[in-house]
Formats: structure tokens, C-alpha cells, sequence
């Protein structure tokens, strides 16, 4: 009877819990069984193992063979295992030594020629390696992302064959990845391109610096959606940490890492015919949704009240929270949601209330039947709603005098600053202080204070809007380089709930 012992990872979520692949050799008929909760993926395992096994130049155990995945009540998905059942049956027949197998971890799944393929996760199952004190195996396409979590501690293969002569003490086979280093983007979505709309220039400006949601509300045409493909430049760097988060959960994706993205913010825009589960995570096992894969991004909702009702209020909790945590009746998983959100939506069904050709016909029931597809407690929940009308005729073909459209890059260095004073005061950007931040980073000249008893009292604004307001109105200080919130500052940010004004006689 031969016995070994397989380092591996799974993947619950962002976590990547330890796996203990057992592989014992035993008389009789010859079968291989592998338990512990195995998946259809995993079970399958089997004949590709086999194949691999075969196609390597190494002999097929023919004796009972039993794999058993520890811990039995972890749920076992993908091909990920492959390559460590692999290793413990050769290591349990002797083929290969196993005592190299105690320092090393291994993930991978094997093609039947035995060539290595990349998994989801190898980011995750590093950083938890190198927690553990022992080197990660992976495939040679998942080394640039699993090197980000430890550089040293990674090793990368292409083929079984290298692994195997790796651990018998020719480690030349296998090669340590360099991580993945962030590519410059330039000449692409620059706010100079947008001609006109200076007020939602600012309001896209006000956004960035203080890490706002904004609405824009707008016909056909009137450059909504162009001004939402700025944001992301306009955004600052993100911290380490933060470009790991978002490293860490594209690795989980379907779409997996691309080591040319590592360092950008993600910029997600669903189409409005998606799911609930697609846009906030779900399934039997929890996955990512377009919340999550917006994390320290932008997330852009387009044609807003065509979404489903039932869609849109699953993100309330969390723009208020940052997270989402997705319940099932056998598992939960918890799954990071810091997104800045921007909608788009028309201001009627036909898309031209208002227009001065007189082209819409919508009446009063239909129109408000159409905002109404997106509930009160949501919008109160985005920071800015503005009205965006079309660009003039000699604006848009450059025969007027407009002042100069600047470059993304002099506005992202503007709002660098604004958001460097944000976190060297409150630790946060202005978007994410909490109720008792706002009382002490918020200070108001007397003058604005009553401009906001006003608002409060016209508008009837609720506790939280009134809090949204006095952050948008920091952000506008913080941009204009002064500490006290002036009257000013205020009166543009109440300008920019412009849907709380809708009904305002």
C-alpha cells in the first residue's frame, strides 16, 4: 500500500482555502475514485489525469486508486486539481520523489498531452501560499498574475513532464514569472474630445475628485455616454492595495486576469437586459457579478429605467456598503463592491421631452410612468442627477467661440489634488465619509448653512441626501483649495440634484 499527499487551493469566493489531495494505491480491480465533495469538473479529472499521465512517459498505476480531497465539506469545482492528482499518483507509485512535494503548492489543469492550462484563482491561491511559507506551481499563462502576490514564490510550468523533473532536482524545467506591469493608455477617451457640455464636464470633474455617482439625464445624441467613457481617466492611481483587489477578483472572473490591465480601474457597462444575478453575483456557486468587477472602477448603467425594477434596487445596499455578500442554502461568499456609479437615462420614453422642434408627444402619465421605473430610495442613493441638453449646432461643428476643451490630463491632475486633501483629512474619499466624518470635515460658513436650511425646507430633502449634498459641496471646496464649505459650494451642489427639484412647484 503506497500513500501521498498533495499540496493544492480552492476557490470560495476571493478566498482560496487549503486542499489536501490524498492519493492512495491499493490491490485490486483497477479503478480510480476520487472523493470529497468533487464536482462534475473535478470528476472528470480522471481521464484527463490518465491521458496525461500516459502521454508524459510515465507508467498508469494499474491498482485501485482512491483520491480523496481534504476537507471532505469544501465543495471541489474546475479543473484546478489536475495537476496535483496527477503528481500524488506518481508519487504514491514511486515514479517521482515525494518528499519535493511537502514545500510546494500545485494548481493547474492538465490537457491530455499533459501540457498545463491556466485556471481561475492563481492570484488568490498565491497570496494564500505565500501566507502558508511554501512556493505555488501554476501554469505558464497564470505566472504573471500569480507572481504579483510573491515575485520569489512562484514557479511556472508549461508541461507535467517539467514539473516532475523539476521536483527530481532539475528545476531549470520551471521558470519564476515576472509579475505583470501596468501599460500607459493614451490618445484614448480624452475629455478634449467633448465638445460643449461644460456644466456636465464639472459635474463629471466633481465626480472624480470625490468619488460621487452621478445621473445624467439627457436626449439621443446629447453625448451621455461619451462623457461616461471619461471618467476613468480622470480617476487618481490606485494604491497597491487596491490594484491587488482588482487583480484578485478579475482573477476569479471568466474572462481571468490580463496582465495588461494590472493597475487600471475597470470600467464595466452592462447591457440593460441583465439579470439580477448578473449584475450583483449569484449562481448555485457564488460568482462575481459586474458590481464586483467594477471594484475600485466605474460601473455605467446605460438606458437606466430600462433596466428591471428588481435589478436596479439590488444596488442599493451596496453603494451604501461598498460589499455584497451572496447567500445560498449551502454556501454564502462575501465579495467586494466599491464601485462609482454613473447612469444614463433619456428624459422621456421618445428621448426628446422638451426639445424646441416640438417632436415629442409623451404625455404627463407616460413620463412620469418612465422615471418612475427608477424607485425614490435609489436615486436618493446617487449623489448627482443632472439635465444634459444637446450640444449646439456651431458648438458641435467648431464655428463658435467656446472655451477651450481641456485635456483629461490637466483635469485628472486637478482632481489628484482635490483628492489627496480628501485622504490626508478624513482618510476616505468625501463620497465614503460616514454621517460623523461629515460633522467634522464639513464645516460650513454661516452663510451656507443657511443656504442649506433653505434647501432642506424648499426641496424637502431627506437626512440622506442632505448628507450627499454636504459631501458633493466638500469635494467642490476641496477642488477650489479651501477648508471651509462657502455658500458657493453648496448652492452648486444642491444644483446638482436637479430630480429633487422635478417636483417643486
Amino acid at each position: 500500500m503506497a500513500l501521498a499527499t498533495v499540496h493544492s487551493r480552492a476557490q470560495t469566493g476571493l478566498d482560496a482555502p487549503a486542499v489536501a489531495v490524498e492519493v492512495d494505491l491499493a490491490g485490486g480491480l483497477p479503478a480510480l475514485a476520487i472523493v470529497g465533495l468533487p464536482e462534475t469538473e473535478v470528476k472528470e479529472s480522471k481521464d484527463r489525469v490518465r491521458a496525461a499521465i500516459v502521454n508524459s512517459g510515465y507508467q498508469f498505476p494499474t491498482r485501485r486508486i482512491t483520491v480523496n480531497l481534504a476537507p471532505a465539506d469544501l465543495p471541489k469545482e474546475g479543473g484546478r486539481f489536475d495537476l496535483a492528482i496527477a503528481l500524488g499518483i506518481l508519487a504514491a507509485s514511486g515514479q517521482i520523489p515525494g518528499a519535493a512535494l511537502e514545500r510546494h503548492e500545485f494548481l493547474g489543469e492538465l490537457s491530455l498531452s499533459g501540457a498545463l492550462r491556466r485556471v481561475r484563482g492563481a492570484l488568490p491561491a498565491a497570496m494564500a501560499a505565500a501566507t502558508a511559507g511554501r512556493e505555488l506551481v501554476v501554469p505558464e499563462e497564470n505566472g504573471p498574475e500569480a507572481a504579483l502576490a510573491d515575485p520569489t514564490g512562484v514557479r511556472a510550468a508549461t508541461h507535467l513532464a517539467d514539473v516532475t523533473t523539476s521536483l527530481a532536482g532539475d528545476e531549470t524545467l520551471w521558470t519564476t514569472p515576472v509579475p505583470a506591469t501596468a501599460e500607459a493608455v493614451a490618445g484614448a477617451d480624452d475629455m478634449a474630445d467633448v465638445r460643449g457640455q461644460q456644466q456636465a464636464k464639472r459635474a463629471l470633474e466633481i465626480a472624480a475628485a470625490g468619488g460621487h455617482s452621478l445621473l445624467l439625464i439627457g436626449p439621443p445624441g446629447a453625448g451621455k455616454t461619451m462623457l461616461a467613457s471619461r471618467l476613468p481617466g480622470l480617476l487618481p492611481e490606485m494604491t497597491p492595495e487596491q490594484a491587488m483587489q482588482v487583480a484578485s477578483v478579475a482573477s476569479i472572473s471568466p474572462g481571468g486576469f490580463v496582465p495588461s490591465d494590472w493597475g487600471r480601474r475597470p470600467f464595466r457597462a452592462p447591457h440593460h437586459t441583465a439579470s439580477g444575478a448578473a449584475l450583483v453575483g449569484g449562481g448555485s456557486t457564488p460568482r462575481p457579478g459586474e458590481i464586483t468587477l467594477a471594484h475600485n472602477g466605474v460601473l455605467f448603467l446605460d438606458e437606466l429605467p430600462e433596466f428591471d425594477r428588481r435589478v436596479l434596487e439590488v444596488l442599493r445596499e451596496p453603494l451604501e456598503s461598498g460589499h455584497i455578500v451572496i447567500s445560498r442554502a449551502a454556501r454564502q461568499a462575501e465579495f467586494p463592491a466599491a464601485f462609482q456609479l454613473i447612469a444614463a437615462m433619456n428624459p422621456c420614453p421618445c428621448g426628446y421631452l422638451g426639445d424646441p422642434s416640438g417632436r415629442c408627444h409623451c404625455t404627463l402619465e407616460r413620463v412620469e410612468r418612465y422615471r418612475g421605473r427608477i424607485s425614490g430610495p435609489l436615486l436618493d442613493r446617487i449623489d448627482m442627477h443632472l439635465n444634459v441638453a444637446p450640444v449646439a449646432r456651431d458648438v458641435l461643428m467648431g464655428s463658435a467661440d467656446t472655451p477651450l476643451n481641456e485635456a483629461t490630463s490637466v483635469v485628472r491632475a486637478r482632481v489628484g489634488a482635490a483628492r489627496r486633501r480628501a485622504l490626508e483629512r478624513g482618510h476616505a474619499s468625501n463620497a465614503a465619509l460616514s454621517p460623523a466624518a461629515i460633522d467634522d470635515h464639513c464645516p460650513l460658513h454661516p452663510d451656507a448653512r443657511t443656504v442649506v436650511e433653505q434647501a432642506i425646507a424648499r426641496l424637502g430633502l431627506s437626512a440622506r441626501a442632505y448628507h450627499r449634498i454636504l459631501r458633493v459641496a466638500r469635494t467642490i471646496a476641496d477642488l477650489a483649495g479651501v477648508e471651509q464649505i462657502a455658500a458657493a459650494h453648496v448652492a452648486e451642489a444642491i444644483g446638482f440634484r436637479q430630480l429633487d427639484r422635478a417636483n417643486v412647484p
